[in-house]
């Protein structure tokens, strides 16, 4: 009598000679070239759409406005987004591995955490400069004017890459967490930084 079933999945590592190699979840070549082709176009439109509005913003004069300055802030963290994190964050993820060794593993997580947050300081306070605009305009033009704006962005930038370099430089997201780490880490994987960061986290 035959026997229906179907033989065992072989595993598959990121890397197939070196020992403690993180397992590889591979898509079919179709799927692969749909996701790439899907996760490109994304990362492009990040990035060029966003250099176009920091370039529309800085150059024409009657564009330059507290609010708008804010605005070209937020478009330039969302570039970085595109540049430094999506195209390595999609190879990650179709991939199922990291290719890139771990110091660059430390700076991508850094760059993703950093210009994340950024983005949401940049959102908070567009929603702040837009609610006094709303409730108050009479007296808007004084109560936010470029150098508040300039302020707003100074701390949307210094305090995520200030909190995000701290964090993932000083080993301080490690402290407590040495056990968790040994578990996850495996040759092939950039996970680590990112589940004890969270574990940390309330």
């Amino acid at each position: 009598m035959g026997s229906n079933s179907s033989p065992p999945a072989v595993l598959q590592f990121c890397y197939e000679n070196v020992n403690g190699s993180c397992v590889k979840t591979p898509y079919s070549p179709g799927s692969r070239v749909i996701l790439y082709g899907v996760f490109g176009v994304g990362a492009v439109l990040a990035v060029f759409g966003n250099l176009l509005v920091m370039i529309s913003i800085l150059h024409f004069k009657q564009l330059h406005s507290p609010t708008n300055f804010l605005i070209a802030s937020l478009a330039c963290a969302d570039f970085w987004v595109g540049v430094s994190v999506m195209p390595f964050s999609m190879v990650r993820s179709i991939e199922s591995c990291w290719y890139f060794g771990r110091s660059f593993c430390t700076f991508h997580t850094c760059c993703d955490v950093a210009f994340c947050y950024s983005s949401l300081f940049h959102l908070c306070f567009i929603s702040i400069d837009r609610y006094i605009a709303v409730t108050d305009p009479l007296v808007y033009p004084t109560k936010f004017t470029v150098s508040v704006s300039g302020i707003c962005i100074s701390i949307s930038w210094i305090l995520p890459l200030v909190y995000s370099g701290a964090v993932f430089y000083t080993g301080v997201y490690d402290d407590g967490l040495e056990e968790l780490s040994s578990a996850l880490n495996c040759v092939g994987g950039c996970q680590v930084h990112n589940v004890k960061l969270q574990a940390r986290v309330p």
